[in-house]
């Protein structure tokens, strides 16, 4: 029987297509459910045209919703990866993404204590903070290697609470060695992240005439460095699952562990494989939360964690394609949510509510849909 060899040019196309149409579709439906809402209030205020200030509002959310989204998506690919093999959720995987913020923020200050990074936009700054982005990589996916073989795969056949009770005492507990390290070594809990290359530097896309005046729409360099580093890590990885022998391996474990081990696959070393890639993809969102948002602390990876976890569960967990379109949705509520909420509710809510769509989400998916907007039926494995 002729095997049928994977198209590897449309494992490279096919996650990008979805992902643009999942931006697409998820952008027009958020953006005419907040226009539909303004219109119907817009007579209860007479202090301001609420329609008017929705749209002139508009782009930006939406650009600022598309680059959280990317941010969520990154996160969530490391628990689909664990997810997919193991029917398991590693809640240990904030950390894990901690882990890399910091190895990669601390890599950046002894590169800045050196004089190594421009100042100024150049092409080492790329590359140093691509350095970073490795760096964390390799630091977060050993702690996930190491935390597999020490902590979970001694209760692989226990109940699965078991492990799931031992994925979050590991989370407290890397918390808290950061927390020590960090206190001891610095003196903080916290490392700011170095300023250089000129990525704070944003970019005019176009301006908006509106009653005689422009309005400008810019995406920071910031924002652009996370998009691109979020679409390589997707197709990078739809790639390894879809078109490689490995991804082949870990594709039969996912499906039957014990015929995968009959058929020859090493399934522990494909669960470690599993774990590092997992942890790795955790590490660079790590990296790239922090560039972002220019702090690393022992706790930043709880928050996100969940909200990835969220956009997981939201697209079909276990689907790497799913957690794009999770964390696009999931950003691009917040953003709504963030810049709207106070202006809709005459200041009643504000931004910081955001975060109950999150988790509102969560709720709904679980109840009407637990496979999840793209996943599958699902049995109980015995």
């Amino acid at each position: 029987m002729r095997v049928r060899r994977p198209n590897r040019l449309m494992e490279i196309l096919r996650p990008l297509g979805q992902l643009l149409i999942f931006i697409l579709g998820a952008s027009v439906a958020i953006s005419a459910i907040t226009i539909l809402t303004a219109v119907l209030i817009r007579g209860t205020r007479t202090d301001m045209d609420l329609l008017q200030i929705t749209l002139i509002l508009l782009p930006q959310v939406l650009i600022d919703g598309i680059v959280l989204g990317f941010m969520y998506a990154t996160i969530a690919l490391g628990y689909t990866m664990v997810y997919g093999v193991l029917e398991f959720i590693n809640f240990a995987h904030g950390e894990f993404f901690m882990f890399g913020a910091f190895a990669g923020v601390e890599l950046l200050i002894w590169m800045q204590r050196q004089g190594w990074l421009p100042a100024e936009q150049s092409a080492y700054a790329y590359l140093f903070l691509a350095l970073a982005i490795v760096f964390g990589m390799i630091i977060s996916g050993t702690i996930s290697v190491t935390t597999e073989r020490v902590a979970y795969r001694p209760l692989r056949g226990s109940p699965r609470l078991v492990p799931l009770i031992s994925a979050i005492g590991v989370s407290f507990l890397l918390q808290d060695v950061m927390r020590f390290y960090q206190s001891a070594a610095n003196g903080a809990f916290y490392r700011t992240f170095p300023t250089f290359g000129g990525f704070s530097q944003r970019i005019t896309l176009f301006t908006l005439p509106l009653d005689g005046r422009e309005i400008t729409i810019a995406i920071q360099m910031t924002s652009i460095v996370i998009i691109l580093a979020g679409i390589v890590m997707l197709v990078g990885l739809n790639y390894l699952v879809n078109a490689t022998k490995l991804g082949r391996a870990i594709r039969s474990v996912a499906q039957d562990r014990n015929t995968a081990y009959l058929m020859g696959v090493d399934v522990n070393r494909i669960i470690a494989l599993t774990f590092l890639i997992g942890g790795a993809l955790g590490g660079a969102a790590g990296v790239l939360w922090s560039f972002r948002f220019t702090r690393a602390d022992p706790y930043m990876g709880f928050l996100p964690g969940l909200k990835a976890f969220t956009a997981a569960v939201l697209g079909g967990i276990g689907s790497i394609v799913g957690a794009m379109l999770g964390g696009m949705v999931l950003g691009l509520l917040e953003s709504f949510a963030a810049a709207y909420l106070t202006i809709f509710t005459r200041g009643a809510f504000g931004a910081e509510y955001k975060d109950i769509f999150a988790f509102a989400i969560l709720i709904l998916i679980l109840i009407f849909r637990p496979s999840g907007l793209l996943g599958g039926k699902t049995t109980q494995k015995a």
